[in-house]
């Protein structure tokens, strides 16, 4: 049990009804979970709003409410604290309730457009390698040391955040690498977390559903960068366009890597091949087992974390030689008929763009490369044409399909797609909206020797259609059409 008083520091105040006197034994920001001796914080979201749970909240045994706007009526002995921002006091309050974990391991954030899964499950598995007790929050899952839970969002909330950094401090976790999407920044689910490091990986397009505009997707991102300590350090790609900006303003200690620029930390890629990368990384030559030049930034990125953490650089590279690489993230398989199937979570254009080429770079030219593409109902539609065009383009066969349609039509999501297919490309091109139909058919294409891209899913095992997850696992599929078909 805690005060109410002691979980409402730092928490941007506006004025209090009730005495803030009052023991605490749990918070929550969804009704249906209060219970007796809860505080129950008010959340504004985009589907409903929590002020209109408050009573029910009440019902439920909430003693102390959160909220942006008092209620024009209120219960008799009920605290209720009007607050500048329910998601910061959420954030703040979580925090409090478990008494600032993240001040306790080094926490390193992970941001950007594409790379944060790969960047932070890899420094796990260094971290891991190298004799420490480590946490990841990722995408993919949440791992407490050893112990792995599910995760359902990039970011998870304030009160789950906090909760696993609390678990992890009672197993004596000592690094934790967190994924931190442009969401979570802008919902201040970050608020309140001491980080001492923060890494850029790239920004393109994407989650324009949620940001009204690309600057403003931007500029979320770098106010992760402008909230860190002096005592933290900020490493960003100086290859990317706004690799700079995010760097602008913050009081960290600024660091950089790159592939084609001046940074910090600097590799070249001097071999690229389906069995894995040869770099060299400041001076020295490292061979590692995941391929193309978007992994190269991200083990890059991996190399002057581990650097900045305190590792030593040749103890690092020798740890880098040994990472495997991500659930479904250019994982591929190899057919008895010599078929290369790679699936990869490619989702936005510029990953798409990036897994092509790296295909691209690898291939002898006397193989086909067919492409299984899909986008994601109630998401950017603004990114369909464009991914459409760019698999077109780099592939010699297309099969645009379902990802995850929700609760849109998928036939209407493909045809949206396919607008943004030239006219010369249109012979490469399919339309199978039924995902595993798709998926056969470019099994049944390919001849010994060519290779399936299958984009947009990668590490997921579900297909979601009309509020309903069906079991759907894209590696699990193709290797079994293979073999069914005796490819």
């Amino acid at each position: 049990m805690k005060l109410l008083k002691d979980l409402l520091y730092k928490v941007a105040i506006e004025a209090v009804m009730g005495s803030t006197e009052i023991a605490i034994r749990k918070i929550d920001f969804d009704s249906r979970k209060i219970e007796s001796d809860s505080v129950f914080i008010a959340i504004r979201g985009t589907v409903s709003n929590g002020h209109e749970f408050i009573e029910k909240a009440i019902a439920l045994g909430a003693v102390a409410i959160i909220c942006d706007t008092f209620p024009e009526v209120m219960t008799t002995g009920i605290a209720y604290v009007q607050v500048k921002d329910t998601n910061a006091a959420l954030a703040f309050m979580a925090a409090n309730f478990y008494e600032n974990p993240s001040q306790k391991l080094q926490l390193v954030g992970i941001t950007g457009t594409n790379g944060k899964t790969t960047i932070a499950s890899l420094l796990y598995q260094l971290f891991k390698k190298a004799g420490f007790k480590v946490g990841l929050l990722s995408t993919v899952k949440i791992l407490v040391d050893d112990l792995e839970y599910k995760a359902t969002h990039t970011t998870p909330d304030s009160i789950t955040i906090n909760h696993f950094l609390n678990e992890m401090i009672l197993a004596d976790v000592q690094y934790c690498f967190m994924e931190v999407s442009s969401h979570g920044i802008h919902q201040k689910r970050t608020e309140g977390l001491h980080f001492v490091g923060g890494v850029f990986t790239n920004l393109s397009h994407d989650h324009l559903d949620y940001h009204p505009t690309f600057a403003e997707y931007r500029d979320v991102k770098k106010s992760f960068f402008d909230s860190l300590p002096k005592t933290a350090f900020a490493l960003s790609n100086s290859d990317d366009k706004n690799g700079q900006v995010m760097l602008q303003n913050t009081v960290a200690k600024k660091r950089t890597y790159a592939l084609k620029s001046y940074a910090d930390y600097k590799a070249q890629i001097l071999e690229n091949q389906l069995s894995g990368l040869l770099l060299k990384i400041n001076g020295n030559e490292v061979w590692v087992k995941l391929i193309g030049t978007f992994n190269a930034y991200n083990l890059l990125a991996i190399y002057g974390t581990a650097v900045e953490l305190g590792l030593d650089n040749l103890e690092v590279l020798r740890l880098l030689s040994d990472l495997e690489s991500v659930s479904g993230r250019f994982q591929f398989i190899v057919s008895t008929q010599n078929i290369t199937a790679i699936v990869d979570y490619a989702h936005t254009p510029d990953a798409l763009e990036n897994v092509l080429k790296t295909i691209t770079a690898i291939r002898t030219k006397n193989e086909q490369l067919l492409t299984v593409v899909g986008c994601g109902g109630n998401r950017d539609t603004t990114k369909r044409p464009i991914m459409a065009g760019i698999a077109t383009e780099l592939s010699d066969k297309v099969i645009l399909t379902a990802d995850n349609p929700r609760n849109e039509d998928p036939e209407v999501i493909i045809q949206e797609m396919e607008q943004g297919v030239a006219p010369q490309n249109y012979k490469k091109m399919l339309s199978i909206t039924d995902r595993k139909q798709a998926i056969k058919t470019a099994c049944q294409l390919a001849q010994p020797n060519d290779i399936i891209l299958i984009a947009g899913k990668g590490h997921e095992t579900y297909q979601e259609i009309k509020g309903v997850r069906h079991d759907f696992d894209d590696m699990k599929i193709v290797k079994d059409i293979l073999e069914e078909l005796g490819k």
